[in-house]
């Protein structure tokens, strides 16, 4: 499993639009973009898929941009990867699309793959917006689980 781009920059503009989140009602993509040194191309890709998933809101025309719909620590960052990346699973078969492998009643390596998944789920889900709006060394503490 690798994180794309895509998912990376996605937890980055939500980071940003919660620590920016009381200076206007809405924030400008050009803004984001800006403050985040991405490109605006990128972020037109993200920002619509972040609306469409329910994370966000936008609103076009003047004064227009984006806001979170909840608050930075109702968020995870499970959701947003999810969102963005889709089925985060170590092992093709373990994804929900996947077709039964003949091997599964057998396979001797399924478990740990399952125990993989299990502690990546797990992990990001552990963590919100908010905390990565916080110290990150306190993200690989106590809460953690590692």
């Amino acid at each position: 499993m690798k994180i794309s781009t895509r998912g990376r920059y996605a937890l980055r503009v939500m980071i940003d639009l919660a620590e920016h989140a009381d200076e206007k009602e809405y924030i400008a993509m050009k803004d984001i973009a800006k403050r985040q040194g991405l490109s605006l191309k990128y972020v037109e890709k993200i920002l619509p898929q972040l609306v469409k998933g329910n994370l966000i809101k936008g609103v076009h025309g003047k004064g227009g941009g984006y806001k979170l719909l909840r608050k930075p620590e109702e968020y995870t960052v499970d959701e947003v990867l999810r969102l963005t990346e889709g089925e985060m699973a170590p092992v093709s078969c373990l994804e929900c699309d996947a077709e039964a492998c003949d091997r599964r009643e057998s396979c001797r390596t399924l478990e740990m793959w399952v125990g993989l998944y299990d502690l990546i789920r797990r992990f990001f889900s552990s963590i919100t917006i908010a905390d990565l709006m916080e110290d990150n060394s306190l993200i690989m503490g106590e809460g953690a689980g590692i």
